[in-house]
Formats: C-alpha cells, structure tokens, sequence
C-alpha cells in the first residue's frame, strides 16, 4: 500500500501563492506590453506625448517620404472623421501640419479619444508627433465639425528603404468623465 505524505502549511502556502502569483503576472502583462511598444514602436504604436525638440534635426532635402493617413472610428461612435488630404510628401527633418476633420451626426454631446498607429513599425519610432488631438480626449457637440491638426516630423535617420509611411488613427467613443 501506497503511503500518503501528510498535509503541510507550505503546501497550503504555495497552493494559495501560486494562482495569485499567476494573476498578478497576467494582470501586469498589458500595462508592460504598452509599455514596449510605446517604448520601441512595436505594432506600430506611438507615443501619446508631445515631442518638442525639432531644432535637433538635420533636414535631408535629398529625401521625400510620403506619409499616408488613414482614419476609422469604432462602431456606435457617432462621429464622422476622416484626414483632409489622404496623403503628403515631406521631408524628414522639416515639420508639417495635417488637418483631420470630425463632425458629430447625432443630436448629443459624445466625447471620444483618438488612437494612433504608425506602419511600417520600423517608422513609429522615427515618427514624432509635435501636437495631435490623439493627447486628450475630444468632444463634441450635437452636429458640430471641427478641425483637429496634427503636428509632425520624421526623423532624418528613419531607415533609407522606408520610403511611405501611414498615420492611422481609430476614434472610439469614452464615457464623459472619464
């Protein structure tokens, strides 16, 4: 007959211990992977912080980039939001402003934020926002439009064979006060 070992406190202890160590660990991986990717540009994420540093850029005029902008919000948001022009050819190192338009169709007040995404991934570091409306929330009254810029530069040293670059964005609807 097969002897049975006797019950301990430490088995209680890492019976307890383990599936919180496994939550916690689960719970901080999507604070960490935002984290990485703001950090290195990962899915294309940028950064939701002004950069204001441009006096650092050396401009490349033998270099033009075409930056091509895309926009799309989630379902039920009731705002339509689409970029100005669909695309620019700039020169990395120089600063450009962008217009996206928006205008609330429905007869409430709705507040949103924006989400940026930059593709290539190699780019999202190397492209950096001056002021977007992607840093705080927007809102919007019943059937008004509004223009909302985006200040831009691509760094010089952005990768020699990345030659287009897409700004998307993604407006989803959030509570008023959050």
């Amino acid at each position: 007959m097969a002897q049975t070992k006797p019950v301990t406190k430490s088995f209680w202890i890492k019976l307890v211990m383990i599936p919180l160590a496994m939550f916690g660990f689960a719970f901080a991986l999507v604070p960490l992977y935002d984290i990485l990717c703001d950090v290195t540009g990962f899915n294309g994420r940028t950064t939701n912080s002004s950069y204001q540093n441009t006096s650092v850029y050396e401009v490349d005029e033998s270099r033009i980039v075409t930056v091509g902008f895309t926009a799309s919000v989630a379902a039920g948001f009731p705002v339509s939001f689409k970029p100005k022009v669909s695309h620019m050819d700039v020169v990395p190192g120089k600063v450009y402003t962008m217009m996206f338009l928006a205008e609330n169709r429905s007869n409430e007040f709705v507040v949103g934020q924006a989400v940026p995404s930059v593709a290539p991934s190699q780019a999202a570091t190397h492209f950096k926002k001056l002021e977007c409306f992607c840093f705080t929330r927007q809102e919007f009254k019943a059937h008004e439009p509004v223009e909302m810029p985006v200040r831009f530069v691509v760094e010089p040293d952005l990768d020699g064979n990345v030659q287009n670059i897409t700004l998307s964005y993604n407006f989803f609807r959030i509570k008023p006060d959050a």
